[in-house]
């Protein structure tokens, strides 16, 4: 399974993402699935290509040509397949930069695993460039941002690209899903901009691209963005019987009633056991400015005590955003609700809305089952869908759906 490294220089020393994952392999950390072998070379592949060429040669200092980048990957397949675990695989192979995302490093890993060894990224030179890895719904809300910022220039999606392919080798993105019109419409151009700054592009998605944005209003807008990933991706269907992420849901109830001196200790195992391969984050998690207290973060996970999300003045756009970044979301805590505390149980009936309709893994901790949640009378119709929502949530049907990110 392992890939040839370049042997000229440091890159001789640096581990393909085939040898990380057989390293992981052997020391019993995670199971060898042959269906992620085809995904592994071509990460390879990337991976010996960007550590070849550096983004700027001698003749590319002097006179700012830019290297061509690679042949990217757009990997997809099922819920649960492993995409993720392996395109983390490849962004901690790579001894490059990393770009910090909105004021710190993206998910850095314990043990300095994504956060990148600098001083070895130091070594590779200013040439090297650098890397950047993502959560696709974060990536284009800094778009809009700095599409903002740049309002009035005459081609501002030309300045953010030239901007960002200054020094930027390889954007790894997580999840590519498009549900938005406005995204949509300008992706085509940021792509084609990007590829042209010699930007590679690594992603997952649940769905072809020729699928994405499907039967979206305006379509044929996103049509040059389908376009540009097919010819600087190869697409690669994941084609694995294994749903690991249903598998790590089910060793155990996701809905744990009544609340008692176990209830957090039980939610910390289940939290232990689902991000067990995950890159952790730092907290607090920031929304529009607005700090929401968090027990942990992780690759596509949250864990919010109830009264974080539900007693204090929260707007539905924090739900949404949750519900859109976050596909395994833990809520401990959740109170019964007698009519003496309308506006949380009005807040819980909110989130429980976006992460149904965005398919949200929820696990959590409550002081009744789902029927007895409820005992007053203002909420009562519209906690009937929430009490059916959370015991449908509990099932595997629901916990095996893509996630609408």
């Amino acid at each position: 399974m392992n890939a040839a490294i370049p042997a000229a220089g440091a890159a001789a020393s640096v581990s393909s993402p085939s040898s990380l994952y057989a390293a992981g392999v052997s020391r019993g950390d995670w199971n060898e699935d042959p269906a992620q072998r085809p995904a592994l070379r071509e990460l390879d592949r990337i991976q010996a290509a960007l550590l070849d060429t550096p983004k700027r040669g001698l003749f590319g200092g002097l006179f700012g040509r830019k290297a061509e980048a690679p042949l990217g990957l757009y990997l997809w397949g099922g819920v649960g397949r492993g995409k993720t675990f392996l395109i983390d695989l490849f962004y901690d192979s790579l001894p490059l930069r990393d770009v910090a995302a909105e004021g710190r490093a993206d998910a850095p890993l314990p043990q300095g695993g994504r956060g990148g060894d600098r001083s070895q990224g130091e070594r590779w030179g200013e040439g090297a460039g650098s890397k950047r890895r993502t959560h696709f719904h974060r990536f284009m809300r800094e778009v809009h941002a700095q599409l903002r910022t740049h309002a009035g220039t005459s081609d501002p999606l030309a300045t953010i690209a030239r901007e960002w392919g200054r020094d930027l080798r390889v954007l790894v993105l997580d999840e590519f899903f498009v549900n938005d019109i406005g995204d949509a419409m300008l992706l085509g151009r940021l792509m084609e901009r990007l590829f042209a700054e010699g930007v590679a592009l690594v992603t997952t998605s649940n769905t072809e691209p020729k699928n994405l944005y499907k039967d979206g209003l305006q379509r044929a807008s996103f049509l040059p963005a389908i376009a540009q990933i097919e010819k600087h991706c190869k697409v690669l269907y994941l084609d694995s019987a294994q749903d690991y992420r249903l598998r790590a849901l089910t060793r155990s109830p996701v809905y744990r009633a009544p609340l008692d001196d176990a209830s957090d200790t039980w939610l910390a195992e289940r939290w232990r056991e689902l991000t067990a391969t995950c890159p952790h984050e730092a907290g607090p998690l920031v929304i529009e400015g607005r700090e929401i207290p968090v027990r942990a973060l992780a690759e596509g996970h949250a864990w919010f005590d109830f009264a974080a999300l539900c007693e204090g003045p929260r707007a539905a756009s924090d739900y949404i955003e949750i519900a859109t970044e976050y596909h395994t979301v833990l809520v401990g805590g959740i109170p019964l609700f007698d009519g003496r505390n309308d506006d949380p149980a009005r807040r819980f009936v909110h989130l429980i809305d976006e992460l149904y309709d965005r398919h949200v893994n929820l696990v959590c901790t409550a002081a009744a089952a789902p029927p007895a949640l409820y005992s007053g009378k203002k909420l009562a119709h519209a906690f009937e869908r929430t009490t059916s929502r959370l015991i449908e949530m509990q099932s595997a049907e629901f916990l095996s759906l893509e996630h609408r990110g």
